[in-house]
């Protein structure tokens, strides 16, 4: 019986499970880094694109922010501006009788009395009320004591209006001078 020679290109039973074996392994080796660094890839481009998002939204919310502060100093600064054209007409109104030189104290009067009624308009539309107090309680928020006088009327009344006050939106602009019945 004749010797088998093996060859070396023909691997022995035990040789080519090894290598099959050497093979499996190494193509999971090279097919799991080849997968890993395809999502690492995919994980750090959608790092990039959220990383992209933030820094618009950060850029979108201080223009916002801006364009806020912007609306604002414009509504302070135009605030009254509807205001002021309804005085237009009340300046115009001055300006006329102060041009007038015919000396007629009755018609002086009458542009005089037209003008008064042309600002209380614009005060009206400006929500602008005057404080007339006569007869009521004394109200510190409201007015502004000068003196007191001996009067039939009940205590810390308001007996007389010697200036009268404003407010605006139930906001006192200018409280009104008041004398106030003292108490008997």
């Amino acid at each position: 019986m004749e010797e088998q020679k093996q060859t070396p290109s023909t691997p022995t039973p035990d040789t080519a499970a090894e290598a099959a074996a050497n093979a499996a392994t190494a193509a999971p080796e090279t097919a799991g880094a080849d997968d890993v660094a395809a999502q690492l890839a995919a994980l750090e481009a959608k790092a990039r694109e959220h990383y992209d998002m933030y820094v618009r939204a950060v850029a979108e919310g201080e223009n916002i922010r801006r364009r806020a502060q912007d609306d604002v100093s414009k509504a302070h600064k135009f605030a009254i501006e509807n205001f002021a054209d309804n005085l237009l007409p009340v300046m115009d109104s001055l300006q006329a009788a102060l041009a007038d030189g015919s000396g007629d104290i009755a018609k002086l009067r009458e542009g005089v009395e037209l003008t008064a009624r042309q600002l209380s308009a614009a005060f009206e539309r400006g929500k602008i009320v005057e404080l007339n107090p006569v007869g009521e309680k004394f109200d510190p928020h409201r007015h502004q004591a000068i003196s007191m006088v001996p009067s039939e009327q009940e205590s810390n009344t308001v007996v007389a209006v010697l200036q009268r006050g404003y407010t605006i939106a139930d906001r006192v602009l200018r409280p009104a001078l008041v004398t106030v019945s003292a108490p008997k």
